[in-house]
């Protein structure tokens, strides 16, 4: 839609300023449940850890109860989406996406609990999946049950649907112009002036609301970084080309994962989950650090915590992690994950460059949020939200022309090869399995 259409269709529906009204109604309850969320999957992290720490005084009868944790409250998580809400299984990014391109019907109200309490479950359970997925699915459905008490038509249903969404991902990373960004890039793909409005408003208002609740700091703290010279700008390139590999090996592995479960689909889906749980509470036995989300992971790598062998270790393991986990259709995004391994990237690149070479490109910091943001735009095929959300977690301002570079390189690389982007290839498969649950009625 060109401007001039997208502002006559403003007169309608009830005109843009209630349209505007509503999105600052809807972004401030999409921040409020985020914040919420954010809070409980704080909580349950610490209750993880605790249970670890305790059930490791009782030796082996510890480890299984520690591991039957896991294996349950993920087994609950899948179980809660099987009998109240099946849409709510996995990011719920591809769903919205559908929604909009009228594939699927409109969000059903219970998606929003089942997408919260299951989310809190499969992640604090240790799970490696991030809190956007749930945070944009519960805003955009939130959003979209405002619209409907408004009684406004499906186009504002629409716009307001799309606007909760892009606040459900400002409030997940404190990032509010990334949030809107992505809306217009990743999940409507043009530029729509009403789709706009709504979206800053929305975004501006989750943010008020959430900030109030989870402070100003960003995301991730790291110390004020100088600007790179530009005969760095090489090696960016080739730290560009890296992480378009490694995310098209992302991007297999996660559909591949899927495909294993999609095998055993005779087995029931909450032993299935199960399973899953049991193998990440393993891996939280002996490494509790390394499991759930991964923001003290990334923080922790940005600080320069580990050394760099310890680095590319825990690299592999959260690539498994991350496919492993989303394979179990509990609730939980790709975003937090992604962004854990990205900075390893960067920070596994930087000094195997240096060690080549004999050139330390930058402060290894600097490497790894621009590794963050080039492997996120390598996975996802959306370079600009990449770059103002790994800016706007950081603060890291002083970066953008080698997020630029880099984010250049991990664009072309999947695109040239032929991978889709991983949302792409979620969606396509909601779609297949929507036409086989037809064809089998």
């Amino acid at each position: 839609m060109d401007r001039t259409n997208a502002s006559a269709t403003s007169s309608g529906d009830g005109g843009l300023f209630s349209l505007a009204v509503l999105s600052l109604i809807a972004g401030a309850a999409a921040g409020l449940v985020g914040a919420l969320f954010r809070l409980a999957l704080m909580r349950a992290d610490s209750l993880r850890s605790a249970l670890i720490v305790w059930a490791h005084g009782l030796g082996f009868v510890g480890f299984f109860l520690a591991v039957a944790v896991c294996a349950v409250a993920t087994a609950m998580a899948a179980w809660l989406v099987r009998r109240f809400s099946p849409r709510a299984s996995g990011s719920g990014i591809p769903e919205v996406e559908a929604v909009l391109n009228e594939e699927l019907p409109e969000p059903p109200f219970r998606l929003i609990p089942v997408k919260f309490v299951g989310g809190v479950l499969a992640i604090g359970s240790g799970l490696a999946l991030g809190r956007e997925g749930p945070s944009v699915h519960m805003g955009g459905s939130i959003a979209h049950l405002v619209a409907k008490l408004a009684r406004r038509s499906w186009s504002d249903c629409r716009v307001l649907l799309a606007a909760g969404a892009g606040a459900g991902l400002a409030t997940a990373f404190g990032a509010p112009v990334a949030g809107a960004v992505f809306v217009l890039e990743e999940l409507v793909r043009k530029f729509d002036t009403r789709i706009t409005i709504a979206t800053f408003g929305a975004s501006a208002a989750a943010i008020a609301v959430s900030r109030r609740i989870l402070g100003d700091a960003p995301d991730f703290q790291v110390p004020p970084l100088p600007y790179t010279h530009l005969s760095m700008w090489s090696a960016f390139l080739v730290l560009g080309i890296v992480a378009g590999l490694l995310g098209v090996a992302y991007n297999r592995s996660i559909i591949g994962a899927l495909a294993v479960s999609d095998r055993l689909a005779r087995w029931p889906v909450e032993l299935r989950a199960a399973v899953v749980g049991a193998l990440v509470g393993i891996v939280a036995w002996f490494w509790p650090g390394l499991v759930g989300g991964g923001d003290p992971v990334t923080q922790r790598m940005l600080s320069g915590g580990d050394a760099i062998g310890t680095v590319a270790l825990i690299f592999l393991l959260r690539f498994g992690l991350g496919s492993l986990s989303y394979s179990a259709r509990t609730p939980g995004g790709l975003f937090a994950p992604m962004l854990v391994l990205g900075t390893q990237v960067g920070l596994i690149f930087g000094a195997a460059w240096a060690k080549s070479f004999g050139v330390t490109l930058a402060h290894p910091t600097a490497m790894g949020i621009v590794g963050m943001a080039a492997f996120f735009t390598a996975v996802v095929r959306a370079p600009i939200t990449g770059i103002i959300l790994v800016t706007e977690m950081t603060g890291s301002f002083t970066l953008l022309l080698p997020m630029l570079a880099a984010g250049f390189a991990a664009m072309a690389v999947p695109t040239m090869l032929g991978d889709a982007p991983i949302y792409d290839a979620l969606h396509e498969r909601t779609l297949r399995g929507l036409r086989a649950g037809r064809r089998s009625e």
